[in-house]
């Protein structure tokens, strides 16, 4: 949301592919605008520019209004 806003209904199709894209690519998106982490929230940021990764699994989730929830889980795929 941070690059895109709210875009509803299509917001998890949106972060299904970017997630699929991430893996790949070898490049894990950016949160755009993290100025000051809670010190608190022990997180691995990737703050305002992307990474690049070998990351080999990938989860999106879309949470949406009434209850509307999905998950779905990518694996890098290797060829042979």
């Amino acid at each position: 949301k941070s690059m895109t806003g709210h875009m509803l209904g299509a917001a998890g199709a949106v972060e299904a592919i970017v997630s699929a894209l991430a893996l790949h690519e070898g490049v894990i998106p950016p949160t755009i605008n993290l100025r000051e982490p809670d010190p608190e929230c022990d997180l691995d940021y990737v703050p305002n520019q992307a990474r690049k990764v070998q990351a080999q699994m990938a989860l999106s989730t879309s949470l949406g209004f009434g209850g509307h929830n999905a998950c779905i889980a990518f694996k890098r795929m290797e060829e042979e």
